[in-house]
């Protein structure tokens, strides 16, 4: 979708009107039918028969952030059902707006081809600045289950980037803003060892430029901060080969409920490769799920993260946006994604999952859970100069909605000292 010639006043009015109504049909669009499987191309298969179930969920979209502001619109969930009343496959077309970037319009879908196997893509388009396409596939087919193969292909620009300097307590004063556009991919491949124990090997692939961003109300970061303050400002290339050593006693690999799971990670980027400089990334992550009943309606959750990223002679020429990063959706949900920068993070995040009720809505049975969290986190450094003081503490609650075996809608309010973040997206944040 293009952006808008300034002079095309009546189209736009045209537009706006029609994204309004389309957003109030999907909000009463709520149903359940049937339709012949030979209408429903690539997202069916044998398993789900001839005449294939198919349920669909409306919901309205409401969230905010620091960086990207208010955003509102709406979504159905399309769920197509096999022969055994599972959710085979998952299209999600969503309209929304926001003041930065007009509307966007995204289609999101999740098949499952078998039990072991499953694709997933995102298609989104902006009137300005922001687009994101990007496909995943997962695989643990391979050696009867014991090797996992995954791959992450991406191709986004985000006009909401924000910058506010290095280190813990970089003021608000020198907040900046940018367009991050990137082309990217992950491939890693997982083998059991056996006794709970895997080995991953993988590589990392990103190629990043930087241009002006989307909110005129904040200066663009080179307007702050020069090339020579922030490396990478002028676009840069990793390529990152990768390996883990990962514990994981969970009881199930795509929605766990109890279990434990411990992860070493070492990444180098390499300038002979085709990386921007050379350096290293190193990251220790331990999880653990705890039942408190035999229902297992009420679980704790916690995740503690420790990352250090290190040049061959100092951190000067790591690009900013390869170093430690604290701040968003999945780590301190009560600031914008990036918002602390520097060479290393220590991170807690705290979860009290509780499902309320299991609610049978448009023939879907569902999960839905209450889920007070807290996040603690900061950068640093290194993990030796760590400061109390330093620390961002954001208390916030959750509210989800899981469609088993591999399905959650979330909704993540955290509160930080700016104020409140509102996050909606899909999968749980740890």
């Amino acid at each position: 979708m293009k952006t808008l010639p300034s002079h095309s006043k009546t189209f736009r009015n045209y537009f706006s009107g029609l994204a309004y109504t389309l957003a109030f049909i999907l909000v009463l669009s709520g149903c359940t039918t049937v339709i012949p499987r030979a209408d429903l191309p690539l997202i069916t298969n044998e398993s789900c028969g001839e005449q294939v179930k198919v349920v669909t969920v409306p919901l309205p979209v409401i969230a905010t952030s620091p960086n990207e502001g208010i955003t509102a619109g709406a979504l159905s969930a399309f769920l197509i059902h096999n022969q055994k009343d599972e959710v085979y496959s998952l299209l999600a077309p969503q309209i929304n707006h926001n003041k930065n970037f007009g509307f966007t319009g995204t289609l999101y879908g999740s098949v499952n081809p078998t039990a072991e196997q499953n694709i997933e893509f995102n298609l989104s388009q902006s009137q300005k600045k922001n687009f994101d396409y990007e496909a995943r596939i997962r695989d643990t087919s391979f050696l009867n289950g014991n090797l996992e193969l995954k791959g992450f292909l991406g191709w986004f620009a985000d006009g909401s980037s924000r910058f506010f300097g290095f280190h813990a307590r970089t003021p608000n004063e020198l907040e900046t803003n940018y367009t991050n556009r990137e082309i990217t991919y992950n491939l890693s491949a997982t083998w059991f060892l056996g006794r709970r124990y895997y080995l991953e090997l993988g590589h990392r692939f990103r190629s990043v430029s930087i241009s002006q961003g989307a909110i005129k109300s904040v200066p663009f970061i080179t307007d702050k901060f020069s090339q020579q303050d922030v490396p990478g400002v002028d676009g840069f290339t990793t390529h990152a080969p990768r390996i883990s050593l990962i514990y994981s006693s969970y009881d199930s690999k795509t929605l766990p409920t109890y279990g434990g799971y411990a992860r070493i990670t070492f990444e180098p980027t390499i300038k002979a490769l085709g990386g921007a400089e050379d350096y290293r990334h190193y990251e220790v992550e331990l999880k653990g799920y705890v039942p408190h009943d035999e229902a297992k309606r009420f679980i704790s959750v916690f995740r503690l993260m420790y990352n250090q990223t290190l040049g061959d002679t100092d951190n000067s020429k790591v690009p900013f946006l390869e170093q430690s990063i604290l701040g968003g959706e999945n780590t301190l949900r009560g600031y914008g994604r990036n918002r602390f920068i520097d060479n290393s993070f220590l991170l807690l995040n705290l979860e009290e999952r509780i499902r309320l009720f299991r609610w049978e809505i448009f023939n879907v049975t569902a999960d839905w859970e209450l889920a007070p969290f807290i996040d603690l986190g900061a950068v640093m450094e290194r993990f030796d100069k760590a400061s109390s003081r330093n620390f961002e503490f954001n208390p916030g609650i959750g509210f989800r909605a899981t469609v088993r075996p591999n399905i959650v809608g979330r909704v993540d309010v955290g509160v930080g000292k700016d104020g409140p973040a509102v996050y909606v997206g899909l999968g749980y944040p740890f």
